[in-house]
């Protein structure tokens, strides 16, 4: 009976299979305990291996112009690690945590396991000692799986463990980067405040000298990890009106971090405020190497590195997605597939995302040489994110009414990039970013 039921269900599309629980839930409790109602814990339990089976990870990574023989075997099996980490853990449980806008906390100490906090870190800190293509290839599968997943790491490893390592002393690199690598930590970063986003000189968070210690005051906001965070690399005023970055700890008094409801985008992403309430901080969290608004943008720039490699791996999900489910589903007696229009969306989608491919690959290629500039880095930031958010369009009309539902990853895939083409410079200001720099004028005053 057991196999008869798998049978007629691998048979019935998977958008009735909600349909047919909930029939399921309305059968009268007489027929429950009836000698047929023992068969229903069976249907149960089948019906949910099918549903898994949908829901189970089917991605083929595209590679158009075989970017892989510019690869080397270490940088593939990094890549092919973190993508079977993905499939494994992320894609079967990733659905339901955004459905619940819930943050899998759970992932942080196996992100730290698999090398993904950190990873160009030197090895003596707990890092990966890895190059930027390495790394690049990192956030791209983890962001295949989800933003929010790719968001967690890029935040720990650029803006928390990057800023320690380059601008702090040896005693804070031996005490914070170990654990924050492990994921025993787990930290955040704050520079967006209410009223300053793409204009961070002018932050009013500040601290005052007080003698062995400095006081605290201020907030911040849009911080992913802020919730969970132990640490966070907090960048405010001095009594100079200097930009300063410290290290403020979970447990330091007047230090709170409420967490923000009612997101439509990055649900499985934690998201809060950092809120600084009198705090005393030791002067021996200063960052002694820090001065000025060029430090955090430092840090900036290896995050949206990052955000360049990991949003061209949403797209990737998404033209996959979009590619299978056109040689899937019939219409007017034919594969949508095979229509002209839908052709002339998967040929777009797999051109936009090799050019991106290249230009990830050349600006990494730069990192590892330390002759990117922050603005080309920009550049590959802004251009991922536009080619994702324009992917995952198509790829949601491709498949119709299915497309809204979380059966499939691309409608997740979208909201998620309204945050990542905003978030770490938006699109609009990236584009001043390169205007400036080929014609040398300045264009935000």
């Amino acid at each position: 009976l057991f196999l008869v039921f798998c049978f007629l269900l691998l048979c019935i599309p998977s958008d009735l299979l909600f349909a047919i629980c909930f029939l399921v839930l309305c059968i009268p409790f007489e027929f429950r305990n009836s000698r047929f109602g023992l068969y229903l814990p069976i249907l149960a339990a089948t019906l949910n291996v099918v549903t898994m089976a949908v829901r189970s990870d089917q991605f083929t990574s595209p590679d158009y112009l075989q970017l892989d023989d510019l690869l080397t075997e270490e940088q593939k099996l990094i890549r092919e690690s973190v993508r079977a980490y993905v499939k494994k853990e992320i894609s079967p449980i990733i659905e339901d945590y955004a459905q619940k806008a819930s943050f899998p906390e759970h992932i942080v100490k196996q992100l730290g396991d698999l090398g993904c906090f950190g990873p160009t870190i030197p090895a003596a800190y707990g890092g990966g000692g890895l190059d930027y293509i390495s790394y690049g290839l990192m956030m791209q599968e983890l962001e295949r799986g989800d933003s929010g997943v790719r968001s967690t790491a890029s935040v720990q490893g650029s803006l928390v463990m990057f800023p320690i390592y380059e601008y702090g002393s040896e005693a804070q690199r031996k005490k914070y980067l170990p654990k924050l690598a492990s994921g025993e930590w787990l930290g955040c970063f704050g520079l967006t405040e209410p009223n300053h986003g793409s204009d961070p000189a002018g932050i009013l968070t500040r601290f005052t000298d007080a003698g062995d210690h400095v006081i605290l005051n201020g907030a911040k906001m849009w911080i992913s990890n802020a919730p969970h965070a132990q640490v966070a690399v907090v960048w405010a005023k001095d009594d100079n009106d200097a930009i300063r970055g410290l290290i403020i700890e979970r447990d330091m008094e007047g230090f709170s971090t409420p967490t923000t409801h009612g997101k439509w985008s990055l649900r499985a992403s934690a998201t809060g405020e950092l809120v600084f309430d009198h705090v005393k901080v030791p002067k021996e969290n200063i960052l002694p190497n820090a001065k000025g608004l060029k430090s955090p943008l430092g840090c900036l720039t290896k995050a949206r590195f990052g955000i360049a490699w990991g949003s061209i791996g949403a797209a990737m999900d998404c033209y996959d997605t979009a590619l299978r489910y056109a040689k899937e589903r019939i219409q007017f007696d034919r594969p949508i597939g095979g229509f002209q229009l839908q052709q002339k969306k998967l040929a777009e989608m797999i051109t936009e995302i090799t050019k991106a491919q290249l230009l990830n690959w050349r600006v990494a290629v730069l990192m590892n040489e330390g002759k990117a500039t922050p603005q080309q880095v920009s550049m590959a930031k802004r251009n991922g994110c536009e080619v994702a958010t324009n992917i995952c369009r198509d790829a949601r009309q491709m498949l119709g009414g299915m497309g809204i539902t979380g059966e499939y990853s691309v409608m997740r895939h979208m909201m998620n990039l309204e945050s990542v083409i905003t978030y770490e410079g938006t699109h609009d200001i990236h584009l001043l970013i390169t205007g400036m720099d080929i014609t040398g004028f300045n264009a935000f005053k």
